[in-house]
């Protein structure tokens, strides 16, 4: 068992508590950087980057491999085939979920990363663990400060599990570029709301869309790292010898900039090979709105896609907006916005950068003359990969369970009975 959060006498004492996020993205440096650094000043020490396409780039790669703090794991052969080798495979809780493209890929694919990146949070002394994408940012209110590491220093030491409820953000404007600056609307969780207020607004929330969330609403979660600890899909974790004992925020949440920009209906469109038929995308996506917009981006004209998102996506009705905001169903959150803004002046971003390239420019130079992986150096595209195979058997191996509860996936928040909206 980790020993958990520790507390310091200074300045009239506080408690540390070491927090790791663990994240599989192809994102750019515009959005990961801003991710990375915004979740620094909030108390994150450790980010396990498991990388691939564009974030898997030399010029976006190296950069995040120079940041303190930031390991970069990228897809080679090597992880793939230990991998292959995980105990999950035998397990039936994400067997629904094997061999199947897309969205079903990608789920498998987050879930064996989580899995590697307990053993390495175990060996960096981690006390949390987050599961977190580059696109959600986490809002730690409901501590003193404005801090995660406060907030889960604070919660009892018999809770193994803490969930995040996830706030869905409302853009305003279909020109975004920059949503951690430019979107201060969300839409609240069901777990935050009187159920009067969730129902009898419901339908004004939808807009027409198949459900109060464009995407997912069962938020995310914290694991205490520990002996067993296991992922139990993207959104929650599990134990191999117990069922943790969990508890929901009542103020703090995971805001989640869902479509944020236009350009993000052909960027997924890009990654998914699957015919944009109705029967076809139910094979490739989990929720009805990304079967939709997957359809829009592959039969539409540019013009017609941004009509459609300006229906569905976009808030342009001033009136309903201000209603809304009055109910309590959307709300303004600022604090991320002025925190990365405040990243973005001081010059962090392009200070990171252009250091990186700096070093990579020597690199390039050096390589001539000398080989960058050198006999027996352990090169930076395997960090957590071969040595972290003796940890992974003392915590993963046990007593052989072959059936558990199924795979939590992103489920969509609860919907007015009777009502079910197609698009």
């Amino acid at each position: 068992m980790n020993c958990g959060c520790y507390f310091l006498p200074l300045f009239g004492g506080f408690t540390v508590c070491q927090i790791c996020i663990i994240s599989s993205t192809s994102a750019g440096l515009e959005q990961t950087l801003p991710w990375i650094f915004y979740h620094k000043v909030i108390g994150v020490s450790t980010f396990f980057l498991f990388v691939e396409g564009k974030a898997a780039s030399p010029n976006v790669s190296k950069v995040l491999e120079s940041i303190p703090g930031v390991k970069v794991i990228y897809r080679t052969k090597e992880l793939e085939e230990q991998q292959a080798k995980s105990r999950i495979w035998n397990e039936t809780w994400l067997a629904s979920f094997f061999y199947k493209p897309c969205n079903y890929e990608l789920f498998v694919k987050q879930s064996l990363n989580m899995e590697m990146s307990i053993v390495m949070a175990r060996d960096a002394g981690m006390d949390w663990i987050i599961h977190l994408d580059t696109d959600e940012l986490i809002h730690p209110v409901g501590a003193r400060e404005y801090s995660l590491r406060q907030l889960l220093a604070g919660v009892p030491g018999n809770v193994d599990m803490v969930v995040f409820p996830n706030y869905e953000s409302s853009v305003e404007r279909d020109d975004v570029k920059e949503p951690f600056t430019e979107v201060s609307m969300f839409k609240k969780n069901y777990d935050h709301l009187p159920k009067d207020v969730y129902f009898g607004n419901y339908k004004e929330s939808t807009r027409g869309n198949p459900n109060y969330f464009l995407t997912y609403g069962n938020g995310k979660s914290a694991a205490r790292i520990q002996d067993h600890l296991r992922p139990n899909g993207a959104h929650r974790w599990h134990n191999y010898m117990k069922t943790p004992n969990e508890i929901k925020l009542d103020e703090a949440a995971v805001l989640h900039y869902t479509y944020p920009k236009f350009s993000d209906l052909t960027s997924r469109r890009d990654r998914c090979g699957c015919k944009p038929t109705k029967e076809d995308v139910k094979r490739c996506f989990m929720l009805e709105f990304d079967r939709a917009a997957f359809i829009i981006a592959s039969t539409a004209t540019e013009e017609e896609m941004l009509r459609w998102y300006r229906e569905h996506v976009v808030w342009t009705d001033k009136e309903l907006k201000l209603k809304l905001l009055r109910r309590g169903i959307l709300t303004r959150i600022y604090a991320p916005m002025v925190i990365i803004q405040g990243l973005r002046d001081s010059g962090l971003f392009g200070s990171v950068i252009q250091s990186a390239q700096t070093t990579l420019s020597k690199e390039i130079k050096s390589s001539n003359t000398s080989r960058v992986d050198k006999p027996g150096m352990i090169s930076s595209r395997k960090i957590g990969v071969k040595e972290t195979t003796a940890t992974a058997r003392r915590i993963l191996e046990i007593p052989n369970e072959t059936s558990y509860e199924s795979a939590i996936p992103p489920l969509s928040p609860p919907i007015l009975d009777g009502l079910h909206i197609g698009i």
